[in-house]
């Protein structure tokens, strides 16, 4: 081949090396961060009213755990849960045997006291005959009383112990003070139970309350005595109470305080019936508030921000806010933000200041300012 042929060849090949090279030192750009699209939330003012309704439950003014005064191996059981039973039904048994024969031993005692109470009676009358015609002195007299009177001990003694053991066994049959309802059961026949150990659960006729649970806001803005209403479920049938207990503490799993109201004239109703409690506007209710969705917060340091919508620049702006107390699922805010404003209220999380973002849905956004 000849030189000049050779020049040919290698030209192009020195050419694509050379176009391949200047590509490799060129520098990437990077592809431009995509604008996130967010929900906006239009700050307005509106009304704080402490009230609401709330699911109640029925259930009687006493409710008790019954056991029996003395322990022993339950033989029989006569109630179940949900029976109605009256005063003085027996509502179970525990093996009296026991009790009986200590009964019988105890009266056997009162004998053997009676008998030396007579014998130390007899003396005394002797004696006081034997005094009054001066053949023993005063004193062999004030010996026999003494005797007649520790013997008149002795039997009251026996007496008041062999009652206490009659009475154990009149314990063993476990009765109804009052009519009601059982409303369960704690021990089962052939349990060993201790004296005083529950073995039934029984609400008693009478006066009913309506029980129910109000989360921490609201609590301390509830009196002892307070009046409401109540309605039976879906009915229109009305009851009328008044606050008579409110939790001292809240249950640990829900956090919430349980109130009982005391119903009028609500004997009628059967335990366990779902009312519907109408609580009142309460102390701390407040006009012209802004109220916020929880999920519109971020803490930025050891300060709670939202991140405020510029309309003319489309971007969102780091705001401090003071949040006054929490609304159910919303925040009411203090300050920082004047009706108007508009607020992210998702996604706050991965936002930055300045950030240029697109407004979802924009054509639904609607107004939030109700006065």
């Amino acid at each position: 081949m000849s030189q000049h042929s050779m020049r040919l060849t290698f030209l192009p090949i020195l050419f694509f090396a050379l176009i391949l090279g200047i590509a490799a030192c060129s520098p990437k750009q990077e592809s431009p961060e995509p604008i996130r699209s967010v929900k906006l939330w239009t700050v307005g003012s509106t009304d704080l009213n402490v009230q609401g309704e709330y699911a109640a439950e029925v259930r009687a003014r006493t409710e008790s755990r019954l056991g029996f005064r003395v322990g022993g191996k339950i033989l029989m059981r006569q109630a179940e849960p949900g029976q109605r039973v009256q005063a003085g039904q027996v509502l179970a048994e525990v093996d009296v045997q026991d009790y009986a024969l200590a009964a019988q031993a105890a009266q056997a005692q009162v004998i053997g006291a009676l008998a030396q109470r007579d014998l130390a009676a007899s003396d005394f009358k002797r004696y006081e005959a034997l005094l009054a015609q001066n053949f023993i002195s005063a004193a062999e007299l004030e010996r026999r009383s003494a005797s007649l009177k520790a013997a008149q001990s002795s039997l009251d003694q026996a007496q008041s112990h062999a009652q206490s053991l009659v009475n154990q066994a009149g314990y063993a049959k476990l009765l109804a003070t009052t009519s009601g309802v059982v409303t369960g059961v704690d021990a089962e026949p052939g349990q060993v139970v201790s004296a005083g150990q529950p073995v039934l659960r029984f609400a008693q006729d009478g006066p009913r309350d309506a029980v129910f649970a109000v989360p921490e806001h609201v609590v301390g803005r509830l009196k002892l005595g307070q009046k409401m209403s109540v309605t039976v479920g879906n009915t229109t049938q009305t009851f009328h109470g008044q606050v008579r207990e409110i939790g001292a503490s809240a249950d640990a799993a829900t956090r919430t305080f349980m109130v009982k109201l005391a119903l009028d004239k609500a004997e009628s109703l059967s335990l366990g019936m779902t009312l519907n409690v109408q609580a009142p506007q309460l102390a701390g209710s407040q006009s012209d508030v802004i109220k916020l969705p929880t999920s519109a917060l971020r803490q930025e340091s050891n300060q709670t921000t939202v991140w405020v919508y510029d309309p003319q620049t489309s971007t969102v702006l780091s705001q401090v806010v003071q949040v006054a107390t929490a609304d159910g699922n919303d925040v009411v805010i203090a300050s920082g933000l004047k009706p108007g404003q508009q607020v992210v209220s998702a996604g706050v999380h991965v936002l930055s200041p300045g950030q240029k973002v697109t407004v979802y849905n924009a054509a639904a956004l609607a107004t939030r300012v109700t006065k």
